[in-house]
C-alpha cells in the first residue's frame, strides 16, 4: 500500500535543515534522519484511498500526528501516539522505522535496533529503514553491516533519498578508512545535491588530505560562498588556499572567520597559523 504523509515530508525537511543551521560536523547524527514517507510495500501500483483499510487509514492518521510530535521534540507523546499506532495495525512498518528514529534521539539504541529490525520485516524494502538502520550501524562502528544497510537503501528504484544515503555511506566508509570509496559516494552525492553543506565540506576534505588542493578549492569555495559557511568551513577553505598559494582568498576568509566566529578553535589556529595540526 503506499499512501501520502505531508506531516512526515515536513519532518524530513526539517531534519536537514537543522543540519544545514548548525555544526557540519556536530550535527551528523540529526543527518541520519529519514522518516517514512510512504508506506512502500511490495506492490508497486498506486493506491488510492478507496484500497485503503480502515484501520490503515487510522493508523496512519496517528502516525502523522506522532511525527509532528517528534518534529517538535515532544518524543513521550509522540511515543505514545506510535503505541496507538501499533495497536490499531501491527503491520505497518512505518510505525516501527519512526519508533526507531525516536529512540535513536533518546540514546537507547537497543531499542532503535529493534524498531528498525521490525520495520524491515514487515517491509524488507522499505528503503528509508534500511537508511536509518545503515546509519544507526555506523554510529556502533558496525561499518561493513551499515554499507550493506545503505546499499540496500540505494537498490530501490523509487527511493527519493538517495542523495542521502550516499552521503553518510561515503561518511561511514571515511570513518572505517577506506577513503577513496568515500570519495566516489560523496562525489556521487554530490551531483544528486550540490548544495548539502555536510557532503560539500567532507568531500573538500577528503581531496584536501589526499594532496588534489585544486579540486578541494572547487567545492569548499561554493559552500564557502554561501551562507551555511561556518568556522569549519572558512577555516578548511584557508588551509586550501594556502596550500594553493592565494595569499588574498586566504586573508578574505581569516577576516570572515575572526569577524564571525571570534571565539571559535579555528580562530585560535589560523592566528597561530597551524595550517598543519
Amino acid at each position: 500500500m503506499r499512501t501520502s504523509m505531508a506531516g512526515l515530508g515536513r519532518l524530513r525537511a526539517g531534519c536537514l535543515a537543522a543540519v544545514a543551521a548548525g555544526s557540519l560536523l556536530a550535527l551528523l547524527g540529526v543527518a541520519g534522519c529519514a522518516t517514512p514517507q510512504q508506506d512502500t510495500g511490495a506492490s508497486s501500483e498506486v493506491v488510492t484511498p478507496s484500497d485503503e483499510t480502515e484501520s490503515r487509514r487510522r493508523a496512519r492518521i496517528r502516525i502523522e500526528l506522532a511525527s509532528g510530535y517528534f518534529e517538535q521534540g515532544k518524543t513521550d507523546i509522540a511515543l505514545d501516539e506510535l503505541k496507538q499506532v501499533i495497536a490499531i495495525d501491527p503491520t505497518f512498518a512505518d510505525a516501527f522505522n519512526l519508533r526507531g528514529l525516536i529512540y535513536m534521539r533518546l540514546g537507547d539504541n537497543r531499542q532503535a535496533e529493534e524498531s528498525f529490525r521490525r520495520a524491515l520485516v514487515l517491509n524488507p524494502r522499505d528503503a528509508d529503514a534500511h537508511h536509518n538502520y545503515g546509519w544507526l550501524e555506523c554510529q556502533q562502528g558496525r561499518y561493513t553491516e551499515s554499507f550493506a544497510s545503505f546499499e540496500s537503501a540505494l537498490a530501490s528504484p523509487i527511493y527519493g533519498g538517495r542523495s542521502k544515503s550516499l552521503m553518510l555511506l561515503g561518511l561511514c566508509q571515511a570513518r572505517a578508512g577506506f577513503k577513496p570509496e568515500a570519495e566516489r559516494s560523496l562525489a556521487r552525492a554530490y551531483e544528486l545535491d550540490a548544495g548539502n553543506p555536510i557532503t560539500g565540506y567532507n568531500l573538500a576534505q577528503l581531496l584536501y588530505q589526499r594532496g588534489d588542493y585544486t579540486r578541494a578549492q572547487f567545492y569548499i569555495r561554493r559552500l564557502n560562498n554561501t551562507d551555511l559557511a561556518n568556522s569549519e568551513s572558512l577555516w578548511l577553505g584557508i588551509k586550501v588556499e594556502q596550500r594553493m598559494n592565494d595569499k588574498v582568498a586566504m586573508d578574505q576568509l581569516g577576516d570572515q572567520l575572526r569577524k564571525r566566529f571570534p571565539q571559535s578553535r579555528e580562530r585560535q589556529a589560523f592566528d597561530r597559523k597551524a595550517f598543519d595540526e
